[in-house]
């Protein structure tokens, strides 16, 4: 911090400053700028502060009262960001007592390569009022000579001209930086869960203290954004394993770290908080633990300006409004012909979660000749294969058939209006569904990671009810995030067709069943209550009719066989 003045010092350096911004009057008139204020509120960033009561921001606020202060070494500098390319007109500084004697003022297109548009050694600090002439989005006061033994200070920093941009040029700084952590976990329980998973924008994979040496305090992890930078924003999505306590902190050299946010009260799930502070390394120090587990974070996201951010992928478009249809499947082939190829693939096996069928190659899937895809399910023994024990026989060997299929390698897609219309089979096993997964399982990414949106799935033992759920890392199975619903007045969905819809953004999924409105999804609110929302990346769409498992339970002797689900058709809209 610059020394505090006396009150005499202070009336002598009101003097001078008074006698220093006559004389630069007259070489240099200090007018109001014709042209439009243009950095007042834009992002800031500075090589350094002196501490965080100090921040760049401080002197593009337009409070004559708060200021930016440098570290006590030459050279140091301020920049800021206009949000788009201007043509500079003037500059106004507003010096404290810790000036620059030599100093240039620079403006650049990229924030790497600058220009000088004006350049002094003989500076005598105050208020200058700088005519240049040069164009570019980003300013700079690059300071290379301390009039004092302290840093650099400006109360303001105020840059005229045209053009620029109403944003401030906030960055995500931090996509794919390397980061470092007190310790980390990489087992059969957290497999590579490394600093670097915290900062890969992957929602599905996080970083986790160790669970042998790392379920202690303090634990930390911190980012090296590349060079120094001005921060505004930090965005923590916590796993269940959060801090209670803990504090944000920069760092010029990831050895000496000054604290710009500090909580003792934090409740997990996802936080956003706006930051001011300068540094190349940022780091969340954790003091206290909210189980008897470690700190754990499924994203550590750092916004501002300067670093040597990497671009992240552009995010995928929502649907256009009102949706065009870019891919379906009416069904309308002969009686008995098969799925289209181009379209669908045979899923045979075993099904997962105990259940009793075994899925065929297409053996149990073919169109009816009236526009409709019959997928059967048949009392049918496969020899060769091992299912869960039939109570009903006590066989382990599969008893039924049934049919599932999926537009995986054919067709995936993100986002859009995914609709069909269906009817479904009445009898306990049973159970019917359409849904949709993400695609990376098909490269190895397993189930939770990937995503699961289902769309509709009834039991056969009571199809008065349908159920519309999603399931990730942090909610899934019994845990997945969804709702029950019913027909109105109580009617089974075993009597006739109905429609299912998911409408799919960038902000959630909204359920309906015949245009009605069943079931709302907001990503915000998941993110805020339950972890991370994983479904902003491509999933392809699933058929099928299970039989038994251990949601439906078994089949028993009253279950009809043959039964069938009844597909009219399947529609995506983008």
């Amino acid at each position: 911090m610059s020394p505090p003045l006396s009150a005499s010092l202070r009336r002598l350096g009101t003097l001078v400053a008074l006698m220093i911004t006559l004389s630069l009057t007259a070489v240099l008139p200090a007018t109001a700028a014709a042209d439009p204020l243009l950095s007042q509120g834009k992002t800031t960033t500075a090589s350094s502060t002196e501490n965080v009561a100090f921040p760049a921001s401080a002197a593009v606020d337009g409070d004559s009262g708060t200021r930016w202060s440098s570290a006590f070494s030459d050279p140091q500098w301020i920049q800021v960001d206009l949000g788009a390319t201007a043509s500079i007109s003037q500059v106004q500084l507003s010096w404290e007592a810790a000036y620059a004697t030599a100093f240039q003022v620079q403006v650049s297109a990229d924030g790497t390569s600058w220009t000088t548009v004006h350049s002094t050694t003989t500076g005598t600090g105050g208020d200058q009022t700088l005519n240049v002439s040069g164009s570019g989005r980003y300013v700079r006061v690059y300071g290379t000579q301390r009039a004092t033994q302290y840093g650099y200070s400006l109360w303001e920093f105020k840059v005229y001209g045209t053009g620029g941009g109403s944003g401030g040029g906030e960055r995500l700084l931090s996509y794919n930086k390397p980061g470092v952590a007190s310790s980390y976990q990489s087992d059969g329980n957290c497999w590579e869960c490394t600093p670097a998973r915290a900062f890969d924008l992957d929602p599905a994979s996080r970083w986790a203290t160790s669970s042998t040496t790392g379920w202690v305090d303090p634990g930390w992890i911190y980012v090296d954004l590349g060079a120094t930078a001005q921060l505004s924003r930090v965005v923590l999505q916590w796993d269940p394993a959060y801090a209670t306590s803990y504090q944000i902190q920069v760092s010029p050299d990831a050895n000496t770290w000054t604290t710009i946010y500090s909580t003792t009260t934090a409740t997990g799930f996802k936080q956003t908080l706006n930051v001011s502070g300068s540094g190349r390394y940022v780091r969340m120090y954790g003091t206290k633990r909210a189980g008897a587990y470690g700190y754990s974070l499924w994203e550590f996201q750092v916004y501002g300006t300067g670093g040597n951010p990497v671009d992240p992928p552009a995010p995928p478009k929502d649907p256009a409004n009102p949706p065009a249809l870019v891919w379906s499947d009416e069904f309308n082939g002969s009686a008995g012909s098969k799925p289209d190829a181009a379209k669908w693939r045979a899923d045979p096996g075993t099904g997962p979660n105990n259940e009793l069928e075994y899925y065929t190659n297409h053996d149990n899937a073919s169109m009816d000749g009236q526009g409709h895809l019959v997928m059967e399910a048949r009392k049918q023994a496969t020899p060769g294969t091992t299912c869960p024990t039939d109570p009903l026989t006590g066989s382990g060997t599969c008893q039924y058939t049934s049919a599932r299929m999926n537009t995986g390698t054919k067709f995936h897609f993100t986002y859009g209006r995914v609709e069909a219309r269906i009817k479904v089979p009445k009898g306990n096993g049973f159970w019917p569904a359409f849904w949709m997964m993400g695609a990376d399982f098909l490269t190895g990414r397993p189930w939770p990671y990937n995503g699961e949106v289902d769309i509709m799935e009834i039991l056969g033992k009571d199809v008065k009810t349908s159920y519309s759920t999603v399931h990730a890392p942090a909610y899934n199975g019994g845990g997945g995030i969804g709702s029950p619903y019913t027909l109105p007045n109580g009617a089974d969905f075993s009597d006739d067709f109905h429609v299912w819809v998911a409408n799919w953004d960038s902000k959630g999924i909204v359920y309906t069943l015949d245009g009605r409105t069943v079931f709302t999804l907001s990503k915000d609110q998941v993110e805020q209550t339950r972890g991370p929302w994983i479904f902003d990346h491509p999933f392809y769409l699933i058929l099928n009719l299970a039989i038994g498992g251990d949601w439906p339970g078994p089949p028993d002797a009253a279950t009809p066989f043959p039964s069938r689900m009844l597909v009219d058709y399947v529609r995506v809209y983008q």
